[in-house]
């Protein structure tokens, strides 16, 4: 039986909680770029992908283990079945011209359109 995947439009405006596995400022494993904002998952949400549904973290300037804030957008990724919620502070808003700038160390490399 195959586990069903979560639908990354039913966290926006909710509040969520991220497991951070890549902090800020910490290596990529694989492809040697420094990340410049938290990057992570969200336990119990699977992803078509077969891992946890990822996250970044924006708005939080030290490196952290865990996050809870508010889904203010979703990068739904055209070409890769790998959407990523962007999560900010509470009272915070990104616009997405913000968001892409914040995320395009590793956005560049795929086509996607922000969903709000």
């Amino acid at each position: 039986m195959t586990t069903p995947f979560s639908d990354s439009r039913d966290f926006l405006n909710k509040r969520v909680t991220v497991k951070i596995d890549r902090p800020l400022g910490s290596n990529h494993p694989h492809h040697g770029f420094v990340y410049p904002v938290n990057y992570g998952f969200v336990p119990g949400a699977p992803a078509p992908d077969g891992e946890m549904l990822d996250a970044y973290v924006l708005g939080i300037c030290d490196p952290v283990v865990e996050f809870q804030g508010k889904c203010n957008a979703v990068i739904h990724r055209t070409n890769d079945a790998d959407d990523k919620l962007i999560v900010v502070p509470d009272g915070t808003e990104y616009s997405d011209e913000q968001i892409r700038t914040s995320t395009d160390f590793v956005e560049q490399n795929f086509e996607s359109v922000i969903i709000r």
